[in-house]
């Protein structure tokens, strides 16, 4: 049997003050069968075991391969890290105990930024299945939509699919995150690691780049791809294709300056 879900078990039914007793009645087992989970000695069938990762209010991707136990001692030691306080996601699940894309539209966004972490909440947002081949199946989905022109040529109103990051030493330099933070809510941005403190740059030249500390950081999505309803017209690829060159100028700059 995997250890990492050996461990979560045990870990994550404790973190709910649950005993053996009250996860098997909320799972509809025998409390035998809870003791042999943490034992090792009999592995959970895939429904349940998403049932459970649900009950328990943390991916299936986390709860079945990561020493939940050790990224919450790890966390609290990291002073750099993204998140101030180890955090289990909130998911939604279909009949058949499919993790579900929650979608948080742009009137909901104010909404997300203080429940975020509240199952309620996360519940009463729209989620649906979105059976696109680059979405792995075992991963946790998340789609924002935006607002704004600060990252042209991705237009107003767009909806940017995320794939959620749960360490931060997990972001990728120069990639698009949808960032949920303490000080400005939910952006949309280009981010880079700086010590202890994140760089988020826009990829319309006329935002100029801004710096947060690390601790300010909430929530890490990474944009896998986006949804969009405005086509674009000959115009608009004449300006995209401006902005970009813009772009590259000013990066070829700061490369000279270093």
């Amino acid at each position: 049997m995997n250890e990492a879900i050996v461990i979560n078990i045990r870990y994550l039914r404790k973190v709910k003050n649950l005993t053996q007793e009250g996860l098997a009645q909320m799972l509809d087992v025998k409390r035998a069968v809870i003791g042999s989970y943490e034992e090792g000695r009999a592995v959970p069938r895939i429904g349940l075991m998403q049932k459970m990762a649900q009950l328990l209010n943390v991916s299936i991707e986390d709860f079945a391969n990561r020493d939940l136990s050790f990224v919450a001692e790890h966390t609290e030691k990291k002073s750099s890290s993204m998140v101030n306080a180890p955090r289990i996601l909130t998911t939604v699940v279909d009949s058949f105990n499919n993790e579900k894309i929650v979608f948080i539209p742009q009137k909901a966004s104010a909404g997300y930024t203080t429940g975020y972490a509240d199952p309620e909440f996360v519940a009463q947002l729209p989620a649906f299945n979105l059976p696109l081949p680059g979405l792995a199946p075992e991963r946790t989905y998340r789609v924002f939509q935006i607002e704004g022109e600060s990252m042209l040529p991705i237009p107003s109103g767009s909806f940017i699919i995320g794939e959620y990051t749960s360490d931060a030493y997990d972001v990728v330099d120069g990639s698009c995150y949808i960032v949920l933070t303490h000080a400005e809510g939910i952006v949309y941005k280009r981010i880079y690691k700086e010590d202890d403190k994140i760089q988020f740059k826009s990829d319309n030249p006329e935002y100029k780049p801004y710096r947060l500390p690390v601790s300010e950081i909430v929530e890490l999505w990474r944009a896998v791809g986006y949804i969009s309803l405005q086509l674009p017209g000959p115009d608009n690829v004449l300006n995209q294709m401006q902005r970009l060159i813009g772009n590259l100028t000013d990066e070829v700059k700061q490369l000279k300056n270093v």
